[in-house]
């Protein structure tokens, strides 16, 4: 390496992390759980957003809204929707701020979402709701996709 060259190995940290929102609905609960006959049908969808801070910090919010609904009259059994917030700083080329805010931050912070919502559940009386793993890397493909202008 050349002496005027400095080595940028990066740097993430997450300074903080925390619930920004948090809602549990079970209009129907307890006596909904007597009409079921076999699990429930579960949505789930989740979406990151990014935002800059201060210098070389960013705020990234994970969003996880669920549904469950039966299956046979789709009368809501309950919703549960979570946005969980972290507080990063990228010491990283700029080239890399976005895949790291919306693919792997994501990562990091979908673990400690997931068990809220699992306890959030459980607490409400139902089975915890344990929430697959997500390919945080394919919902940044896909958002990229999205963004690029139709031909």
């Amino acid at each position: 390496m050349a002496e005027n060259e400095t080595k940028n190995t990066g740097m993430i940290q997450i300074n903080a992390q925390y619930v920004k929102d948090l809602s549990f609905e079970g209009p129907a609960l307890p006596m909904i759980l007597s009409e079921l006959k076999g699990a429930p049908s579960i949505s789930v969808d989740i979406d990151v957003k990014a935002n800059r801070g201060a210098e070389k910090m960013y705020l990234v919010d994970l969003t996880v809204k669920t549904k469950a609904v039966k299956p046979d009259d789709q009368k809501v059994v309950f919703i549960c929707e979570l946005t969980y917030g972290g507080l990063v700083t990228l010491d990283v080329p700029p080239e890399h701020v976005e895949p790291l805010l919306l693919v792997e931050i994501p990562h990091l912070l979908f673990p400690y979402a997931r068990a809220i919502i699992a306890n959030t559940t459980r607490e409400a009386g139902l089975p915890p709701l344990q929430i697959n793993p997500v390919d945080f890397a394919a919902l940044y493909r896909q958002r990229v996709q999205n963004q690029k202008p139709q031909a």
